[in-house]
């Protein structure tokens, strides 16, 4: 079990070290879509052409979607960049999150040295629990 808790737990020291280094990163999705442009003179304008490519930050937050258009060049790099880095941290978190269940498995439960600290643990328990109960 020693061996195994320490990797563990050098695996989590690992995971929280990258997660502070991830720098700034934004949730949505970067896709790109096509439309006509409308002008009469214009390649698109035929039938066959698909149109001009149109990039789009888009994300959901709650029930309300949020969007912005995106220009190709540094303001388009910096978002798609933000958005990886969130996928990133999502796939980071997530891990962390099985290390420190797979550490929760596997750490020793607290031994009681007597039957009135057990009384006491046992009521204060109880009481923490009561006071959610009552609450609803």
């Amino acid at each position: 079990m020693g061996d195994r808790m320490e990797e563990l737990e050098l695996r989590r020291k690992e995971l929280l070290r990258r997660l502070t280094q991830l720098g700034e990163f934004r949730r949505g999705n970067v896709g790109v879509g096509t439309r006509k442009c409308g002008k009469k003179n214009c390649a698109c304008a035929e039938p066959t052409h698909p149109g001009h490519p149109r990039y789009l930050w888009s994300t959901t937050r709650g029930n309300k979607s949020e969007a912005l258009n995106l220009r190709p060049g540094p303001e388009m790099e910096k978002v798609v960049g933000e958005v990886d880095n969130y996928k990133l941290f999502l796939e980071l978190t997530r891990e962390l999150i099985e290390v420190n269940e797979k550490i929760c498995q596997l750490r020793p439960v607290r031994q009681l040295t007597s039957e009135e600290e057990l009384e006491v643990l046992k009521k204060k328990l109880q009481r923490r629990f009561a006071r959610k109960r009552s609450k609803r």
